[in-house]
């Protein structure tokens, strides 16, 4: 199982994601230490900000979500949008269940 994830950054930007185990993934983005992202550093998290789960090709979506324009990815963070509306073609039938964020919350503190 994977999860794929946006987080919202304090200067406003977004930054995508994939772990096996987000809790330590985001607790990881959160301290700002050698295990977090390079780009989580220097842009710290203030929100998770869209969550999915996969049970395969969550790679691909990332990917793909990281190659969106900003407007596009905002549509997802606000629900406007599935990732398969706006990739369908490049999805190739995958299927990715939306999870609600508030339980993880914390892990950004």
């Amino acid at each position: 199982m994977y999860y794929i994830y946006m987080l919202r950054c304090r200067d406003g930007s977004l930054y995508t994601g994939i772990a096996a185990d987000i809790e330590k993934r985001l607790r990881q983005h959160a301290s700002g230490g050698a295990a977090c992202a390079k780009y989580t550093r220097a842009h710290p998290p203030e929100a998770l900000a869209a969550l999915w789960q996969a049970e395969d090709h969550a790679a691909r979506l990332e990917a793909l979500i990281k190659q969106l324009p900003r407007e596009k990815k905002l549509a997802l963070v606000r629900r406007e949008a599935t990732p398969e509306s706006l990739l369908a073609s490049r999805l190739q039938g995958n299927h990715y269940t939306r999870l609600p964020t508030e339980p993880f919350q914390g892990s950004l503190v």
